[in-house]
């Protein structure tokens, strides 16, 4: 029998390690617990270099949120099932990461592992903005195992699956969206080649100086351009700028790398 291999990711310890527990009663279901976006990037990775990758991961839309009844334990006795307890992340533990931002970053870095979000509330611009991140499923935190069961089958067959009241919510943030990015790659295609490059650096970060440098240009021309670029696109400030741009899909400049005796130096990636 084909075993799935499911990692919970959720820091409401309880829910999780009892959402962990019953799943694992499944005959062909191996469960884990992660309590924050960090522990559940590493065990991902821990999963892959030992040739044993998760399929599907079940993300809470709330991650990141404070822990219920300010728990403030860390580790704890094995849950029932033989399911881990779920350590209680720390409020201060770096790299903090909501659901939808870790539902990217599983795509971006394990695309072969299906998202699921579970949700206590039906949201239709969080769910438009899940799909959007890569997820393949969201979930009412209160449905039946068996409705579960039934959506982590489905979306490792690449269905996507969504509750029927919410599709017509969803389509229509989903048509904004594009109508906006649609709307954004028009004002981008406005822009001569060099303000594209210049606003490419603004998306990186650079300020004027670094622009200045990086394109060998004086700092006077480059903030023309700068001028330029804002009006064009309608916008009053360098943030409103890179906001859509960032909806147009314009990355940002890539960091020039210099060769100086040996030593590797990156140009262009802070603020100037």
């Amino acid at each position: 029998m084909a075993r799935i291999r499911v990692l919970v990711v959720d820091d409401h310890r309880i829910f999780a390690e009892s959402l962990a527990a019953a799943l694992a009663a499944e005959p062909d279901v191996d469960v884990a617990a992660a309590g924050s976006g960090p522990a559940a990037l590493r065990a991902l990775e821990r999963a892959a270099a030992e040739a044993r990758p998760y399929d599907v991961i079940l993300v809470d839309a709330e991650l990141g949120g404070p822990a219920p009844g300010g728990a403030a334990a860390v580790g704890g006795s094995p849950a029932a099932g033989g399911v881990p307890a779920l350590p209680v992340p720390r409020p201060e533990e770096p790299g903090a990461v909501d659901g939808i931002s870790l539902v990217a970053q599983v795509r971006a870095a394990r695309p072969g592992v299906r998202s699921v979000v579970l949700a206590e509330k039906d949201d239709p611009r969080c769910a438009a903005r899940a799909l959007q991140a890569g997820a393949s499923g969201w979930v009412a935190k209160d449905c039946s195992l068996q409705r579960l069961l039934a959506v982590i089958r489905g979306v490792l067959r690449d269905e996507t699956h969504l509750p029927p009241a919410l599709l017509t919510g969803v389509l229509r943030e989903l048509t904004t969206a594009r109508k906006h990015r649609t709307e954004s790659e028009q004002l981008v295609e406005s822009l001569t080649p060099r303000e594209r490059e210049v606003l490419r650096c603004m998306v990186a970060g650079l300020g004027r100086k670094a622009v200045a440098e990086r394109l060998f240009l004086s700092p006077h021309t480059v903030r023309t351009h700068m001028q330029n670029v804002l009006g064009k696109l309608g916008v009053h400030s360098t943030l409103a700028a890179v906001a859509l741009a960032r909806r147009a899909g314009v990355g940002p400049a890539e960091p020039v790398t210099v060769r100086l005796a040996g030593d590797v130096v990156e140009r262009g990636s802070q603020l100037a």
